[in-house]
């Protein structure tokens, strides 16, 4: 046995059925519209055309993704209204301080400015990679009010990547609840897992969630946390080793829908 499954989905009322391995991770994919089924690892495609024989309406070709030609790239040129690649890490932060900065002198420190540094430290490090192959979206905001802090892309699959403040505090994790120092435990994981599935829903793809810690003195994880990477922000380079997943024009497509607004306005 393969141990590959087909999970279908629509977008925009077309059909697209995707061959995913035991780990979630998708290895091709299979646009009925098209009669194609595009390989991301090649070395699979025995195996991948096993699993979608059910489903296979008449002769396909089979390949690698197909490079975006440049009327395609042309299409995929946004207002600037439209486009999130602009954004600043911690952009909705820096909007909502800019038009309520809150009272000069306060007892406590405000939060959103600790959640600001937190998104900004955890932002820079990712955008350190683009040369490398990767891209990040910051802020990506989300029907209902929730955004995304972080929206990794790259050789090594997609990440939604969640900053925490936690200089100088003691983290405790029992999945689905995180407990900063003194502070009382939140769902936090539980509401990570909800806008990364979100995130995976717009881009049908499968895509990870990351929790980065900002500084804490120490990290004890007593339940571990099911499919969530849980990382010291200094840490975050790790993601950048991964790669094998997916290919240079696999990338740019999902950075190009991923930074359209309009792709995230029904999850």
């Amino acid at each position: 046995m393969s141990g590959l499954r087909v999970v279908p989905t629509w977008r925009h009322g077309h059909e697209r059925l995707y061959v995913c391995g035991p780990d979630g991770r998708n290895i091709a994919w299979y646009d009925r519209d098209t009669g194609r089924v595009n390989l991301i690892a090649e070395d699979r495609e025995a195996d991948v055309l096993d699993a979608l024989k059910p489903f296979l309406t008449g002769p396909v070709t089979v390949g690698p993704p197909p490079v975006p030609t440049p009327a395609e790239l042309g299409r995929l040129t946004l207002h600037p209204d439209d486009d999130l690649a602009p954004n600043r890490p911690g952009e909705a932060l820096l909007v909502a301080l800019d038009r309520d900065p809150g009272p000069a002198h306060r007892l406590r420190p405000d939060p959103r400015r600790r959640a600001l540094t937190a998104e900004q430290t955890v932002g820079e490090a990712l955008d350190q990679w683009e040369g490398a192959g990767w891209h990040t979206l910051h802020s990506v905001p989300l029907p209902g009010g929730d955004r995304i802090h972080h929206l990794l892309i790259g050789p090594g699959g997609l990440y939604v990547v969640r900053a925490l403040y936690a200089r100088k505090q003691r983290v405790q994790v029992a999945d689905p609840m995180v407990t900063l120092g003194r502070h009382d435990p939140e769902p936090l994981l539980r509401r990570l897992r909800a806008t990364t599935d979100r995130a995976s829903y717009a881009l049908t793809a499968e895509v990870h969630p990351v929790l980065a810690l900002l500084d804490p003195t120490d990290i004890r994880i007593t339940t571990p946390p099911r499919a969530i990477r849980i990382l010291h922000h200094t840490a975050l380079p790790t993601l950048a080793h991964l790669g094998g997943v997916l290919k240079p024009a696999d990338v740019e497509a999902l950075h190009a829908m991923a930074r359209d607004r309009g792709t995230w306005g029904r999850v």
